[in-house]
């Protein structure tokens, strides 16, 4: 579920030990606002808001946020990093090959089966990465046009 930006923001900083910041909370929002953003696109976001602002410091608070698991970092192959809000579940991602959209995909309804893998060699696993790949019904749509056009 995604983590629910309080209109006094500062709340839930506080609750999870971070000092209170306006490039931390204009981080926070611009993720909740954009998931999936890349920290290039959160950076853009943030100095729309705020005005001057170094790039280190959106990466910093970046950092602060996802180290305190407000945030989630995902990297899937090819891609630069992007980050969610939603960090209180095992979920999963599809991404179009075209357009690059990604959407939330729910491991299971009801369980995660992904966590239980075929051999854990020992482990204790907590989370499961699964990145789905395809064409999202937009750039289908698109491609369907240009063919009907020949």
């Amino acid at each position: 579920m995604p983590v629910e930006v309080p209109a006094d923001g500062a709340a839930l900083l506080r609750s999870h030990g971070l000092q209170v910041t306006a490039q931390r909370l204009a981080v926070l929002r611009a993720v909740t606002e954009r998931p999936h953003s890349t920290a290039d696109d959160i950076d853009k976001a943030v100095r729309s808001e705020l005005g001057t602002i170094s790039r280190q410091a959106v990466y910093d608070a970046l950092a602060a946020l996802t180290d305190k698991s407000l945030l989630r970092r995902i990297q899937p192959a090819g891609s630069s990093a992007r980050y969610e809000d939603r960090v209180g579940d095992n979920h999963h991602h599809l991404i179009c090959r075209t357009c690059n959209r990604m959407v939330d995909v729910d491991c299971a309804v009801g369980e995660t089966p992904c966590l239980t893998a075929a051999d854990d060699a020992g482990y204790e696993i907590d989370e499961a990465e699964v990145v789905y790949w395809g064409r999202c019904p937009d750039c289908m749509s698109k491609q369907t046009s240009i063919e009907k056009k020949r």
